[in-house]
């Protein structure tokens, strides 16, 4: 981990942080103060940022790379709920306010670069600046309601429909994704994805 004024590129990093969705809305004059508490970390693909069951909260704007949000059972099966690229962000904050352990892994689904900071650092920040908070708080319950039309595009949406609906939804990031992460999120084999997805 490396602090935004040590970092090498930290003139591009600037430059990305304020196109991030929630930290474009963040004053210039209040920069100053927040800087200094983000983190600049990179992650390998596949490598675990956020464990589910945790009580270790983290906050993360997304700087390159692409996030995906698992959830999985005892039996070792997985379920992609989301997945979030440049300028997005995930969180624990819902866990953090229902005061349970965070009930989702945080993967590196690619090569990520990320600005992170512990998420009671963050709420603290909010607490003091309401008109990030709303916006914060807007784009969680968004996300939110992203997660639960995707689960009900899995139960209601045949292979083709499920794809052309991600296409649609998520075209920045159809091509990518590799094919076994993308068959992983609609919930299909990678077999059926290649028989449903066009060949360019």
């Amino acid at each position: 981990m490396t602090s935004i004024a040590s970092h090498p590129q930290r003139n591009t990093i600037r430059v990305q942080l304020k196109q991030n969705v929630i930290l474009r809305k963040v004053e210039a004059r209040f920069w100053d103060e927040l800087e200094p508490k983000l983190e600049i970390s990179e992650y390998a693909k596949g490598a675990m940022m956020v464990t589910q069951g945790s009580g270790q909260m983290e906050q993360f704007f997304i700087l390159e790379g692409i996030l995906k949000r698992v959830v999985g059972n005892s039996e070792g099966k997985e379920m992609i709920l989301r997945l979030a690229a440049e300028t997005d962000m995930d969180t624990s904050y819902a866990a953090w306010r229902l005061e349970q352990p965070t009930p989702y892994s945080i993967v590196a689904l690619t090569n990520c670069r990320v600005a992170k900071m512990p998420l009671e650092t963050w709420v603290e920040f909010l607490e003091h600046h309401p008109d990030v908070k709303n916006v914060f708080e807007y784009e969680i319950m968004r996300l939110m309601s992203e997660v639960m039309a995707h689960t009900i595009t899995l139960h209601l949406l045949d292979a083709p429909g499920r794809l052309a609906r991600f296409e649609r939804k998520h075209a920045d990031l159809i091509d990518r994704i590799p094919k076994k992460e993308l068959a992983a999120y609609l919930n299909i084999t990678p077999e059926t994805l290649s028989r449903v997805k066009p060949k360019k």
